[in-house]
């Protein structure tokens, strides 16, 4: 039981590091294509451009946290006691409201 343990917190951990890459990597790039856009204003729609740079990093934080969603669970599954099933859900609570509103910025963006 405890091998299987261990296995499921470097699953999770392991998860969870791919859920905070993906979030690093759209901050990166957004913050490359913004730095792009206020260097080579000539010839661009700095606001169109803005845009898809806001929902590009829309798209990478709602993935994230998406994936950091699916690390709590499975960090949950080892030991599931009712203090750690409680904060589990403040945490899935807390981060499905804050995708909710993400995904509902990201479809009126692409509107």
């Amino acid at each position: 039981m405890e091998t299987v343990h261990h296995v499921v917190e470097f699953v999770s951990l392991t998860i969870s590091v791919i859920g905070a890459l993906v979030t690093i990597w759209g901050v990166i790039e957004s913050t490359g294509g913004f730095l792009v856009l206020k260097l080579n204003r000539a010839g661009t729609d700095e606001i169109a451009t803005s845009e898809a740079l806001r929902q590009k990093l829309g798209a990478h934080l709602l993935l994230g946290l998406e994936i950091f969603i699916a690390a709590d669970i499975i960090s949950s599954v080892v030991s599931p006691t009712w203090s750690k099933v409680g904060i589990l859900s403040a945490i899935v609570a807390i981060r499905t409201v804050l995708s909710y509103f993400l995904r509902m910025e990201v479809r009126q963006g692409k509107e």
